[in-house]
């Protein structure tokens, strides 16, 4: 894989004179280089030597309307819940699961009168993730009464629009039987 190589045009100096036998260079914009460095920055991708398999860490956030929960807190929080509780299936290396998270957290909000949004990291429950054939992330199933609900399983990435389509059909249908 080559190198990117980025030409900038040169940065405008001037020179001062500080006495007559000592002149410095200065920029004559000092924002100028952090711009240049912000915009090299900005091309420039990280590379793992070697084909390493590392991977920067990175976090899940969770708002005040999502709840993170762990393998001990599942079974009150969503097994033994009075009203239906979505799980999220996320990990922190998972692409997909960082770009839903923001509209996971705006349902969560929009919806906290009728539905409890909670997620479960895939790397720190192995146990859940086995039982509930967790195979893709980000996973989205519904339950109730302690219960999956049946064709509420979801797998992928989902847009906020096509995420309140999901839900509400969900509610419509748990509401109906």
């Amino acid at each position: 894989m080559d190198a990117v190589r980025l030409s900038l045009p040169p940065v405008p100096v001037r020179t001062v004179s500080a006495s007559a036998s000592t002149s410095y260079s200065v920029p004559i914009n000092s924002w100028t280089v952090t711009a240049r460095q912000k915009l090299w920055s900005c091309r420039t991708r990280p590379r793992f030597r070697n084909h390493s398999s590392a991977v920067p860490q990175l976090t899940v956030t969770c708002a005040a309307g999502v709840a993170e929960i762990n393998e001990s807190q599942f079974e009150e929080t969503v097994l033994q819940a009075n009203r239906p509780v979505l799980v999220e299936f996320v990990a922190t290396w998972c692409g997909p699961c960082r770009l839903i998270s923001p509209a996971m957290e705006s349902l969560a909000k929009e919806y906290e009168d009728r539905l409890t949004v909670v997620k479960i990291d895939h790397d720190a429950n192995p146990r859940l993730i086995e039982e509930y054939k967790v195979y893709g992330l980000p996973t989205l199933i519904l339950f109730k009464n302690g219960l999956e609900v049946p064709q509420s399983r979801r797998e992928g990435a989902i847009t906020k629009t096509k995420l309140k389509v999901y839900v509400d059909d969900l509610l419509k249908s748990i509401s109906v039987s």
